[in-house]
């Protein structure tokens, strides 16, 4: 079993910073992609950011400039660094990562719980 445990949502006012953290668990081989994502009321889930196992990193258009991806893979742990925060930013934030399992069981896609974050004016 591997499970993904997001924090670090909170409600913070406009123009403020936030980091989320997201700590994977179980039996864990290696992780290649992590990722990022979000849902606002009513709208379908989106990318934000995706980071390679490299450290390459990929960002939606709407937080370029504003929210670095980055994680520890000794600590199996993915972070995202939120500047600027805006008003539209306010949705539940997931991660995901594609995790390789031991031998014989190939590689999940696992996601976590989610973790709020409410931006107010």
């Amino acid at each position: 079993q591997v499970q993904l445990a997001e924090s670090g949502g909170d409600l913070v006012q406009a123009g403020g910073s936030l980091r989320l953290s997201c700590v994977a668990s179980g039996s864990i081989v290696s992780i290649n992609f992590m990722g990022w994502y979000r849902q606002a009321p009513g709208k379908q889930r989106e990318l934000v950011a995706i980071i390679t196992n490299g450290g390459t990193t990929n960002y939606a258009d709407s937080v370029k400039g504003r929210f670095t991806i980055s994680r520890d893979n000794g600590r199996n742990t993915l972070y995202l660094q939120m500047n600027s925060l805006k008003l539209e930013d306010t949705a539940v934030y997931y991660c995901n990562a594609n995790v390789k399992l031991p031998i014989g069981l190939g590689t999940r896609l696992v996601w976590g719980q989610g973790t709020q974050v409410t931006v107010s004016s």
